[in-house]
């Protein structure tokens, strides 16, 4: 029998690690890891999106293509909207909050603008990871498939963490929907959502002592009647 508590210590035990040994995962593993995944519910049981795994020449081209757009400063439009526009201040906080949680575990200054750049090109590596995953959406399906294929990756991310796995979901990925798409020969219809990075954690890397506070339960929970 599965311990009440098990699923509660598994959710505060995982964190967005962006620092990997180079200990391979298992194909079988993995394998098994998005089959749990795709139990996550699903409005009209849709299971809408796909996880395509990107490995060898075509990753290290990927993440040249993409490192070498983002120094030189080049914009391609998104495939969908991640954050709001413009920025409401209260969100604003909380986005600066997590930035300065990162760059502070490593010791990158806020006026660091190329230190600050540096780290954040690592996204485009997949942070390195032995394991980097591609999650895309069919274009045309609604908004609600969004939310089931979130819950899908967030059990992706959760089924792993079961395994002795640390993950780093990657919204960067989604800044250059058309490269993404020439590199793994995805067709127009497919939208990049964001990308994922699996393996084990590198106890060693000061970045994985990250840690972003969550909001209080009464901003989020309210009781009515």
């Amino acid at each position: 029998m599965v311990a009440l508590d098990s699923f509660s210590a598994l959710a505060r035990a995982r964190t967005s690690v962006r620092g990997f040994t180079d200990q391979s995962v298992p194909d079988d593993l993995l394998r098994e890891l998005l089959v749990s995944a795709r139990l996550a519910p699903s409005g009209a049981n849709l299971q809408p999106g796909s996880f395509v795994q990107v490995r060898g020449a075509v990753r290290e081209s990927l993440s040249q293509a993409m490192s070498g757009a983002y120094r030189e400063g080049q914009a391609e439009a998104e495939d969908y909207s991640y954050f709001p526009e413009p920025m409401p201040g209260h969100l604003r906080r909380r986005q600066v909050a997590a930035a300065r949680a990162l760059y502070d575990s490593i010791g990158i200054a806020r006026e660091d603008r190329a230190g600050r750049d540096q780290q954040f090109e690592r996204n485009f590596r997949f942070f390195d990871a032995p394991v980097a995953l591609v999650v895309t959406i069919e274009r045309g399906m609604g908004s609600g498939c969004f939310m089931d294929l979130g819950m899908a990756l967030y059990g992706l991310l959760l089924a792993a963490q079961s395994r002795e796995l640390a993950s780093c979901a990657i919204g960067a990925l989604a800044s250059y929907p058309g490269l993404v798409r020439s590199h793994l020969g995805l067709g127009a219809d497919s939208q990049i959502v964001c990308g994922v990075a699996l393996g084990y954690a590198d106890p060693t890397q000061a970045v994985n002592a990250t840690r972003t506070a969550r909001v209080e339960l009464d901003s989020f929970f309210k009781v009515v009647g």
